[in-house]
Parts: structure tokens; C-alpha cells; sequence
């Protein structure tokens, strides 16, 4: 099998960067950096919620400093949340329904810095837990 390459030394090296630029995650047209976002978005002692999947859309913050422990949070009605980071130090509960109620989905997340890109159900309210 015979190989040819461009005979001028700018377009080969054109197509070399092209071609290493494809095999590089992230560089690629279009393409985006995978995993959560810099943990400056998700401050220590914060519950960060995003509007969209991969942490994109709009971030709602809440503080364990202002949350009531062990208590139902609903967001704010017509908002809901597909990602989140829990850095609470706390494990959290994130529930389908806004009234916490568990016969639909929820899912408890350990408070060890947890970043969940995808959840699997519409979040809508959420509970922090006494350690």
C-alpha cells in the first residue's frame, strides 16, 4: 500500500496537526471537555444544582448554612435540575416530586464531593441529612 503525502510542507503539516488535533479529547471541532466542572463552580459546603444535564444551563447554590437539616427543600416552583455537585459534607437526597415524596424516583448522594452530570429523573427537591 503506497501513502501519499501533500508536496507542500505547510499543508502536510497542516494535516499533521489536524490529525493529532483529532485524536486529542476536547480539541476536536465542536467537541467538549468531559467531567465536572472546576470545583470553584461548586464551592466546599454547597449543594449546586444545574438546569441541564453535564452542568450546563442555569446553577442554582444552596448553602448548608441555609438549608434546614433533614428537612424537604422544593426549588422554586417551574424549575427543576438534570446535574448536580453535592460538596455539603452531607449525604443529600434529590427527589422527583417537589414535596419529597417517595413514590416517585430519589436518589441519596454521599457528602463527599459527589458531581452527578446526568440524573436520571427531573430534580425538584431535595433533603440534606444529619451525618
Amino acid at each position: 500500500m503506497r501513502t501519499s503525502f501533500p508536496t507542500r510542507p505547510s499543508t502536510f503539516l497542516a494535516a499533521v496537526v489536524l490529525a493529532a488535533t483529532a485524536l486529542i479529547p476536547g480539541t476536536a471541532t465542536g467537541a467538549h471537555a468531559a467531567g465536572p466542572p472546576p470545583l470553584a463552580a461548586c464551592a466546599p459546603g454547597q449543594l449546586c444544582l444545574w438546569a441541564k444535564p453535564d452542568f450546563k444551563g442555569a446553577k442554582q447554590v444552596h448553602e448548608l448554612s441555609t438549608v434546614s437539616i433533614n428537612s424537604c427543600t422544593a426549588l422554586p416552583p417551574g424549575t427543576s435540575a438534570q446535574s448536580l455537585a453535592n460538596r455539603v459534607g452531607r449525604p443529600v437526597t434529590t427527589y422527583q416530586s417537589a414535596e419529597c415524596a417517595e413514590t416517585g424516583e430519589f436518589q441519596t448522594y454521599p457528602g463527599d464531593g459527589v458531581w452527578l452530570p446526568s440524573s436520571p429523573y427531573q430534580v425538584r427537591a431535595f433533603k440534606v441529612w444529619e451525618r
